[in-house]
């Protein structure tokens, strides 16, 4: 990870550090998914037509589960084969549902999707490139919905973060207020591949107004943004 001064996570301070420590047990104790907590934002903004949606990086298939009850039919994508094969088995049954193991890039640019969301993989990939192939993925009319990770790169970004810090555990001892004592991969799911993100928030606006006219782009709490975009209808 580029360090930055701004970000607590290089910081040389060992006051800063112990911190961060302490509210690392403290989450860990009282775990939530980040990601799960803006699924929310991504159905309330789904387009009025959305018969069919793409998935990326589908993880074990908990959007694609809420998306389908949306009422889309939807391809969950995932460069994972654990990931890949666990929402595959999750939808064995449901001919609504189709997984493919593979890259984004590898999705023919076709304009056959109403929507395209990404919750906490866009950063797995080389940003401008993603952006403008999503472009090509959607359908005239067609919206893309982003649910991301970025590195701090200003004192705004510090700030934001510093009130997700201290708010995180309280919302996990309300959500999960019993100590967990579950490691993550022991419990017989698969374990979620990670990877820091590369762009500030900062950059990752600038990109996305740049390569897609009239994104909306919002920094958010608890260490996210989010992006929308909604391709020109013709």
């Amino acid at each position: 990870m580029p360090r930055s001064p701004f970000d607590p996570r290089t910081t040389t301070s060992s006051l800063v550090r112990a911190g961060g420590r302490w509210l690392g047990r403290v989450n860990a104790r009282h775990p939530w998914n980040h990601n799960d907590h803006f699924h929310g934002w991504v159905l309330r903004r789904l387009p009025r037509r959305r018969r069919r949606a793409l998935d990326v990086g589908c993880g074990t298939g908990t959007l694609v589960h809420r998306l389908r009850r949306a009422g889309t039919t939807v391809v969950g994508l995932d460069a994972d084969a654990a990931m890949a094969a666990a929402t595959a088995a999750r939808f064995a049954g449901d001919p609504g549902v189709t997984t493919r193991h593979a890259r984004f890039e590898d999705v023919p640019a076709d304009g056959s999707f109403d929507v395209v969301t990404m919750v906490a993989s866009l950063h797995h990939m080389d940003l401008e490139p993603a952006l403008r192939h999503a472009a090509g993925v959607l359908a005239p009319g067609g919206r893309l919905l982003v649910v991301g990770l970025a590195r701090i790169g200003a004192p705004r970004d510090l700030a934001v973060d510093l009130v997700s810090s201290f708010a995180n555990p309280v919302v996990g001892m309300v959500r999960h207020p019993r100590r967990a004592d579950v490691t993550p991969g022991t419990d017989g799911r698969p374990v979620v591949p990670v990877r820091d993100a590369r762009e500030t928030y900062g950059e990752v606006r600038e990109t996305a107004r740049r390569v897609l006219p009239g994104a909306r782009f919002r920094r958010r709490l608890f260490f996210r943004y989010t992006l929308e975009w909604t391709s020109s209808a013709t």
